[in-house]
């Protein structure tokens, strides 16, 4: 456990797996904390150097003041790999995480070897969809929501099969604080970084969920035809989070880009 200042946040992370190997940096999505990577990471502790945190205003990092932007969110990752002195390294990011990946490796190509986007794009949803969201949590807290957003997260088989898990996960995203969970989706809300990742240049590897309910397959495929030479696989039986509900299948794929250039 470390909790680390970066400016004006304490954030936390941890840090697990082989830590002389390569490091690869997993970034949360809106409304989740570093959990949703547990069951992932133990598929990859003995190839990588594991490395999670909470973004700002989610789990137990600070909530700074919001609102946010997906540039923020990159300048915080930056500073806590810089105090990590994790040198270059892979940084898998899922929806809003994926978006902050490519803001770091726009702004702070030294911090990164290679992405892994997971459902996640350019630009997500419109102004409309966001708005009602805004105005659905401020009139009914997250709760007014949540029911929605398992929807969207997970397959339906998924949510019948566990419906015990799902609620654990459903519990994780009504105790985010409002206050950071508004901000971070007004960071989502107003990103469009579709130029930016046509300026990548660094090996990256797109994955999406069959079933996402919130990027599509064919959203996360544009991205990926976006970004040079970026590689696309799609996770079969999966939601919006495939690192929950096919965690050997997404492991299996960040193991195979990885020793593909070298790195595991």
């Amino acid at each position: 456990m470390q909790f680390r200042r970066v400016d004006d946040i304490v954030l936390y992370a941890r840090q697990d797996g082989d830590l002389n190997a390569t490091p690869i940096v997993f970034v949360n999505a809106l409304g989740t904390d570093m959990r949703l990577w547990s069951r992932l990471c133990r598929y990859l502790s003995e190839r990588l150097r594991l490395v999670r945190y909470d973004q700002r205003g989610h789990g137990l990092s600070g909530l700074g003041t919001p609102p946010y932007d997906v540039t923020l969110f990159g300048h915080d990752l930056a500073g806590l790999l810089d105090q990590l002195d994790t040198g270059p390294a892979i940084i898998c990011g899922v929806s809003l995480g994926g978006m902050v990946a490519i803001s770091l490796a726009e702004r702070r190509p030294d911090l990164v070897r290679g992405l892994v986007l997971m459902d996640t794009a350019a630009k997500i949803g419109t102004a409309e969809i966001w708005q009602a969201r805004r105005d659905a949590v401020l009139q009914g807290g997250i709760e007014a929501i949540a029911d929605a957003v398992m929807e969207r997260w997970f397959p339906a088989a998924f949510r019948t099969r566990e419906a015990d898990e799902i609620e654990g996960w459903r519990t994780m995203l009504t105790r985010t604080p409002k206050l950071g969970y508004l901000g971070a989706m007004t960071a989502v809300a107003d990103a469009d970084l579709t130029a930016a990742a046509a300026r990548l240049h660094v090996p990256s590897l797109c994955l999406a969920g069959e079933h996402d309910g919130s990027t599509p397959p064919a959203e996360v495929a544009a991205l990926a035809a976006t970004i040079p030479n970026a590689d696309f696989s799609l996770i079969h039986d999966a939601g919006h989070l495939p690192c929950i509900d096919q965690p050997a299948a997404v492991a299996a794929a960040i193991l195979a880009f990885a020793e593909a250039n070298g790195w595991a």
